[in-house]
């Protein structure tokens, strides 16, 4: 990897990090959240519009980095990137995978904690362990993608 490559990809990779960000939390509608982990097409429905929506963002948001910084990127390394970014987020959003997934690697306790316990009244919060997986996740896919982008 260059120099230049090397840019290319920091800049491409903090691009699409804010973008995340804000596609993540400001872009997502409550119905989207509430909805895309539930079983069945309502929930394939809501997590599909959900990721629909992040990925505009995150092209919105790309885009203007491209041109502005004269980055060489090609149309093809885009798509790659951000349909390797689309399908992944989606599958994790689905909640019961990344839950899986969790489990698999030992991490079963750590995904759950913080969550609400049954009959409890706990008030769940954004500080639960599947929240911390759920974006280390998508962080791994960013960098990905970015790799992707900047290479293709």
């Amino acid at each position: 990897m260059t120099a230049q490559s090397a840019s290319v990809f920091a800049a491409v990779f903090a691009a699409l990090f804010v973008a995340h960000s804000v596609g993540d939390h400001w872009v997502q509608t409550s119905h989207q959240s509430a909805h895309k982990g539930l079983p069945g097409w309502a929930g394939r429905l809501a997590d599909a519009k959900h990721v629909a929506t992040l990925t505009a963002t995150k092209l919105v948001l790309l885009l203007p980095v491209v041109a502005l910084l004269e980055l060489n990127v090609s149309v093809l390394g885009m798509l790659l990137g951000l349909a390797i970014d689309a399908v992944t987020h989606w599958w994790a959003d689905r909640r019961t995978t990344l839950a899986r997934l969790a489990s698999a690697l030992g991490l079963g306790g750590f995904y759950r904690l913080g969550a609400q316990r049954n009959g409890m009244g706990d008030n769940p919060s954004l500080g639960t362990g599947a929240y911390a997986l759920d974006q280390s996740f998508h962080h791994l896919w960013l960098f990905v993608a970015a790799l992707v982008i900047s290479t293709v």
